[in-house]
């Protein structure tokens, strides 16, 4: 019997990895990689909407659109201020780094309010931030539903894996699977799997930084994903677990605080009433015209309540069977993630373990929350159609928000806020990559080389030595290997990613 529950698990978490036509799919937008199966819908769903006949309300909603992309010397100013506040961390971590503890879990001396968001931070990727306000901006509730499965994750966290995690105080995967079953195969499989998983994920969020500077700084492709892939060798190799957790730190309270401000100028524009943002969500002539091009009615049918359609299920994920995988690959893929497991192993105790889960899951939950307001406000000042216009996915619709608040296109207010997002959305995703690779490094030099091939007999300093050059090779092979998946749908890479974890 529980055979056969594992398969229907893995069928359906599978699905969608099955159905998935990469004909559909389109390259990720800038800086944002979606949750699993959503590209090639999100393609298709735009698609429908430029097949369809437009009326003269789709016209006018999509006509007066100004330049999205920010001030040059505003929006550089940005990245170098990011870049050399993460990089001041990293040396300051550098000194404080001396043993294999230090590198991979921080010498245990994180506390749980601090690693708690340096959870948050890990998690909330660019793909969040971007990716889910831009799906409920052109899907509405489905575009929502993608917030539940990874907040649900972290009660399975809190309950199941944070207190032993903590309590085996070791460094990776292999050490929690060999805790029971001491075993060179079963570590050297957990080592394999981890880098497996982890280079998926890392190469969505490589690809996604590379369009990121590519499309709002004009800087070549391959420049971009060369400096990103240097920048966050840099991190893990000098600073390790300790200059990484301050770095997802930093980047989440810049994302909590840049979500809430403008989820607070969405409900202030909206009279401070969320009932009443969601009515004229419904009530929006661009809006309802928006949903009956995704329905491919290319009249509107008499009757029918097209900005209701907008506040229900289905516009999306049509197929029932995509939405439990979906929920099977955010609940299961979020708890499985290495660089997610890893963080449990930074505090003091147990206790502190399960006190950063709570943390976190606050933060997250929150979080998931404001990006519902903003998808809201965005459809309702912005309008899909403009959105769509700069981006099929929608990944544009928090920065096209943010400029809209700050004045509007060409003006330093608007051009400020625009530069401003799109510098947290980069160390969003160096805070993530740095993660990834710390996993990584932490696989192949803990698992592989100290307890595989040195059979565990290896000093500190010749720990830490290759844990650095692992890291460096993690960083390069990632680099070489984005570089090499330009035109690549890295949406699925992330669904391959979530399910493997799954």
């Amino acid at each position: 019997m529980r055979y056969l529950l594992i398969a229907l698990i893995l069928g359906i978490t599978l699905a969608p990895l099955v159905r998935h036509d990469p004909a559909l799919a389109a390259q990720a937008a800038p800086g944002a990689t979606l949750a699993p199966g959503s590209q090639s819908r999100l393609e298709a769903g735009s698609a429908v909407s430029q097949a369809a006949p437009a009326s003269p309300l789709a016209k006018a909603a999509a006509a007066p659109v100004a330049k999205t992309k920010p001030n040059m010397p505003i929006s550089i100013g940005m990245f170098l201020a990011v870049i050399a506040i993460t990089m001041g961390i990293v040396v300051w971590a550098a000194r404080k780094t001396r043993t294999a503890a230090d590198f991979y879990a921080a010498g245990g001396g994180i506390t749980a309010m601090q690693n708690g968001w340096a959870i948050a931070g890990d998690l909330l990727s660019a793909a969040t931030f971007l990716g889910i306000t831009g799906l409920v901006t052109i899907f509405g509730f489905d575009g929502a539903i993608y917030a539940v499965g990874p907040v649900a994750a972290f009660i399975t966290v809190l309950f199941i894996l944070a207190e032993p995690l903590r309590n085996i105080g070791k460094y990776t995967m292999g050490d929690i699977l060999t805790f029971r079953v001491p075993s060179k195969t079963v570590r050297g499989t957990a080592a394999v799997s981890t880098v497996v998983m982890s280079m998926f994920y890392l190469l969505a969020q490589m690809v996604g930084a590379g369009k990121l500077m590519q499309g709002l700084l004009g800087i070549p492709y391959t420049v971009s994903v060369v400096v990103t892939g240097l920048l966050i060798t840099l991190y893990v190799v000098f600073g390790g677990m300790k200059a990484t957790t301050w770095v997802q730190i930093i980047k989440a309270v810049l994302l909590v605080v840049t979500g809430f401000g403008l989820s607070l100028a969405v409900l202030w524009k909206a009279g401070m009433n969320p009932v009443g943002l969601i009515d004229s969500v419904a009530t929006s002539p661009a809006i309802q015209e928006h949903v009956r091009m995704l329905l491919k009615h290319p009249l509107p049918q008499a009757g029918f309540d097209y900005g209701q359609r907008f506040l229900e299920a289905g516009l999306f994920l049509k197929d029932p069977l995509d939405t439990v995988s979906l929920g099977l690959a955010g609940v299961l893929g979020c708890a499985g993630m290495p660089h997610i497991l890893m963080r449990f192993f930074t505090v003091p105790d147990a206790k502190a373990a399960r006190n950063s889960v709570i943390v976190s899951l606050f933060i997250i939950g929150a979080f998931y929350i404001l990006t519902v307001i903003m998808g809201l406000g965005t459809a309702l000042y912005v309008t899909p159609q403009k959105v769509m216009m700069f981006d099929k996915g929608g990944n544009m619709a928090a920065l096209m928000l943010a400029q809209l608040f700050g004045g509007g296109a060409g003006t330093i207010g608007g051009d400020l806020l625009f530069a401003f997002l799109c510098a947290v959305a980069f160390a969003t995703i160096l805070a993530v990559v740095s993660g990834l690779v710390i996993a990584s490094s932490a696989a192949i030099a803990h698992d592989i080389y100290v307890n595989i091939i040195k059979d565990g007999k290896a000093d500190q300093r010749q720990q830490v030595k290759v844990a650095r050059t692992t890291s460096l090779a993690v960083g390069l092979i990632a680099t070489w290997i984005a570089l090499a998946v330009e035109n690549m749908n890295v949406a699925h890479l992330v669904a391959v990613a979530f399910a493997i974890a799954a």
